[in-house]
């Protein structure tokens, strides 16, 4: 899938190494993907919240469009990469919302740059439970190495199929693999053929451990994570929420992948969300 037809109401750019998509208008707020992902996992949402935000979608280095970061051993070049888009399209502070990897990115961010993170949804993010050698190794390898990487080169066909679907989403994915649109299925397929280095990614994420920054992070926050979630445990997101003193959304019969299986809830969980950050008079 040709990522300009992924975005028709959001513009390709390049800052560098980095590609990114940038549409709308108003107060920011960045879109950060997960491991193996790339910047058209956000298809089925980003449209929707450009039509009242300014909306600025990255790829990480190492995924879609952008260049790898080698030799990267933290989350820290990855944090850099997404404050330099903001920069440099002037929308700082902004409301991050990161899936998975993308919102443990978040927590560094709002730990480190409180003054670049106005307020931060994290959807199911890793880290709690996950956080053990073993568990953040599994994490790891299902992220570089899962089915979707092969099925990526015959992304259309892939997504249409149910066997494929169920081969490339089941069991840790989507709760139901049949049910997911094939469309965005093909969007998330579409991501591991152009990724170029996510095994930096994914070692960086095997030594972070979010729970060192989390009594840092000042801003508002937001846990919104699937019910069914196989990948990281509801579990893992109620002591997200206690250590962040945030509230918490589970969306019922939801995978990992929950910005792609349930975009209607995810979406407007997170306009909920900004309405009530961007009315707080601390947010200017």
């Amino acid at each position: 899938m040709d990522a300009k037809r992924v975005f028709t109401d959001l513009s390709e750019r390049r800052l560098g190494p980095l590609r990114y998509f940038a549409g709308g208008a108003g107060e920011p707020v960045v879109l950060v993907h997960g491991l193996g992902g790339w910047a058209g996992n956000w298809q089925a949402i980003a449209p929707r919240l450009a039509e009242r935000y300014r909306v600025l979608v990255p790829e990480l280095p190492g995924h879609g469009g952008s260049a790898p970061a080698r030799g990267a051993r933290t989350l820290e070049p990855f944090v850099a990469a997404v404050l330099d888009v903001l920069a440099a399209e002037d929308a700082l502070p902004a409301v991050w919302v990161g899936h998975s990897l993308g919102a443990l990115i978040g927590v560094h961010a709002a730990a480190q740059r409180p003054d670049a993170v106005r307020g931060l949804v994290l959807a199911a993010a890793p880290g709690i439970t996950s956080s053990t050698r073993l568990a953040e190794v599994t994490v790891t390898v299902l992220g570089v190495l899962r089915p979707g990487r092969v099925l990526g080169r015959r992304s259309e066909r892939a997504a249409y199929s149910p066997l494929a679907r169920r081969l490339a989403f089941g069991g840790w994915a989507v709760a139901d693999p049949l049910g997911l649109d094939p469309v965005v299925a093909q969007s998330f397929l579409d991501g591991p053929p152009q990724n170029t280095d996510t095994l930096t990614a994914g070692r960086a994420l095997v030594v972070s451990d979010p729970r060192l920054d989390l009594e840092r992070v000042t801003c508002p926050c937001l846990c919104l994570w699937g019910a069914c979630d196989n990948w990281v445990p509801l579990q893992d997101a109620m002591e997200y929420a206690r250590r962040l003193r945030a509230p918490l959304r589970a969306i019922a019969d939801c995978g990992h992948l929950l910005i792609g299986e349930r975009p209607t809830a995810v979406s407007a969980a997170v306009e909920d969300f900004l309405k009530i950050v961007l009315a707080a008079p601390d947010s200017g």
